[in-house]
């Protein structure tokens, strides 16, 4: 697949509401989706996230943000019960973001996406259960961090099995010499991606058992880079969802922003691999959708695709639809 054979994107107006966010007004989310079908349960398993505006509670030392994710159900793919949640208050963090889950072993993997409390750079740690009901805090092991891994920060996992191991896709804030200035300003609201300070590519690290990752340190890792200087992903390539081409290579799709101001306002790219490291962009000047965290499943024969969305209020809510055919493929 080359950036001369861009598939059409799909139609979203049939779409379906998932989630709403607590509130119709600017800051209030819900969103973040990961997704995953059972065939053999006939069931679907979604992880989402919400989120009010900062210092939306006056308790939460203006820093109220990711404040609960979830692990729910669905028969339908639309329809979704609540199995398991999590409050950010939980992990002591000041918010959390993004959570995956996987179904390995004879049981699951759930990773959690969150700031860490003790140095405020995002981090991944990772839970294993008999059920999705029944994940542990107090047994969460630590996957990546941003000193291990000599970043600013790590965040936003996505996990693929291949080759008998996990593949974990996740968004790095790049390191580089700050000045006494920045560094002062790098962490101090505990979210290095809204100071412009550097930039979001997306690094792979790899696994026998999903719990302990390993992976180059810094530049090393990343595979999907940002775009050049101008271009309105020059500032994040966060891949959100990976899945075959049919052609023996790899289509991601991944979130882009042009700076720093479009943060919280990412849309949606594509991006080819043939080895799951070395990726290029196919929608170098511009993007494929307007949405982000999108992540998408194949079930019953049609594919189903997840994501956040902004609405004309300004709050962000999560969607899904139901679709004969997915960038040219079919499931």
């Amino acid at each position: 697949m080359t950036a001369t054979a861009l598939p059409a994107a799909p139609d979203l107006s049939g779409s379906a509401l998932v989630r709403a966010p607590e509130r119709p007004e600017p800051g209030y989310w819900a969103g973040c989706p990961s997704v995953r079908y059972e065939p053999d349960h006939d069931r679907f398993l979604l992880t989402y996230r919400e989120r009010r505006p900062r210092a939306a509670d006056p308790s939460a030392d203006g820093r109220d943000r990711g404040w609960r994710c979830a692990v729910a159900e669905s028969r339908d793919g639309v329809e979704f019960r609540d199995l398991w949640s999590v409050e950010r208050a939980d992990l002591g963090s000041p918010s959390m973001e993004r959570f995956a889950l996987l179904r390995r072993d004879g049981g699951y993997l759930l990773h959690l996406s969150y700031v860490d409390p003790v140095d405020r750079r995002w981090r991944i740690d990772a839970l294993r259960a008999g059920t999705p009901e029944a994940f542990d805090l107090a047994a969460r092991t630590p996957v990546l961090t941003a000193a291990g891994t000599g970043t600013e920060g790590v965040k936003d996992p996505y996990l693929l099995e291949h080759d008998g191991g996990v593949r974990l896709f996740a968004t790095v804030s790049r390191a580089r010499a700050f000045t006494p200035e920045e560094q002062a300003r790098a962490h101090a609201a505990a979210d290095i991606h809204t100071t412009g300070l550097t930039v979001q590519p997306t690094a792979l690290a790899g696994s026998t058992d999903g719990l302990r990752f390993t992976a180059p340190p810094g530049r090393a890792a990343e595979v999907l880079d940002v775009g050049p200087a101008g271009a309105w992903d020059a500032y994040e390539s966060r891949i959100t969802a990976v899945l075959p081409d049919g052609s023996g290579g790899w289509l991601a799709l991944y979130d882009g922003s042009a700076d720093a101001s479009g943060n919280y306002e990412e849309r949606c790219g594509l991006a080819a691999s043939a080895d799951l490291r070395a990726w290029h962009r196919l929608t170098p000047d511009g993007p494929w959708l307007d949405v982000r965290y999108a992540d998408v499943v194949a079930a019953r024969g049609r594919w189903y695709l997840y994501y956040e969305q902004t609405r004309p209020d300004g709050a962000h809510e999560l969607r899904v639809a139901v679709l004969d055919e997915f960038a040219g493929l079919r499931p």
